[in-house]
């Protein structure tokens, strides 16, 4: 049995990134991107891909990213916090009641409805 899930990420994030987040970049041993995966999905079905877009010549600046991904609950805690540094930048239309935000969707791999994956006080919550 396997622990696959589908991971599913679609917001618009503003354009500005903070003097710390561009002076300080994190240095990791043996670093793996997060959201790379591409071509056909082994346990989801589909293909893998993430991507990225600027959004100049909308409403709204800034950018708007799309992911669609394989996860296992090894990696939940790492995307966790990516999808929290997200979260502190998107666009106010993806933030709710409370400053919660709905970043994406999650479902395991054998079940049939995602469950929506939100973010509140930089706390992700996964679905249980």
């Amino acid at each position: 049995m396997s622990d696959v899930y589908e991971l599913a990420v679609s917001v618009d994030l503003r354009d500005e990134l903070s003097e710390t987040e561009s002076a300080e970049p994190v240095i990791e041993n043996e670093p793996r991107p997060l959201l790379a995966g591409s071509g056909a999905a082994r346990r989801i079905g589909g293909v893998l891909g993430s991507a990225l877009a600027g959004r100049a010549d909308l409403p709204w600046k800034g950018w708007s990213l799309t992911s669609w991904q394989e996860i296992h609950p090894d990696d939940f805690d790492r995307v966790g916090e990516l999808l929290c540094w997200l979260a502190e930048r998107v666009h106010d239309t993806h933030r709710h009641g409370d400053d919660v935000v709905s970043i994406g969707h999650l479902r395991f791999h054998e079940s049939l409805t995602p469950e929506v994956i939100e973010v509140a006080n930089g706390r992700i919550a996964w679905p249980a």
